[in-house]
């Protein structure tokens, strides 16, 4: 699947993997080296545990990072977040991208952007 950026009219990533589960939700990036160029990792929130904050303990890259409320409407932005970091918790966010830092620079993702993830 890809995300795109309908609002700035570019693609964002052209292969985002999806965290459902909470076994996958909870393992995110953990044990990997990095994401290759064009990839994500869309972390869903649920009904009962929406995703609107992370973290990046034990990883070994920094990230951008996107927290998007249900209809994938951005609600705020990340860039560059390092090993060891926490987020505060983004209001109304429901799920969150995550992506190889300095993805979002050239997407020029921003607070109010609609995303779009399909083929």
């Amino acid at each position: 699947m890809k995300l795109t950026n309908r609002t700035k009219g570019v693609e964002v990533a052209a292969n985002v993997r999806v965290a459902r589960t909470f076994w996958q939700r909870t393992r995110g990036l953990l044990g990997e080296t990095g994401l290759a160029p064009g990839a994500a990792l869309w972390i869903q929130g649920t009904a009962i545990v929406p995703c609107n904050s992370i973290h990046t303990f034990f990883m070994r890259f920094a990230i951008d990072v996107v927290f998007v409320d249900r209809q994938l409407r951005v609600k705020k932005v990340f860039r560059d977040l390092g090993p060891w970091r926490m987020t505060m918790p983004a209001e109304g966010a429901f799920s969150v991208f995550e992506l190889p830092a300095g993805a979002l620079k050239s997407a020029s993702v921003e607070v109010g952007d609609q995303l779009h993830v399909g083929d």
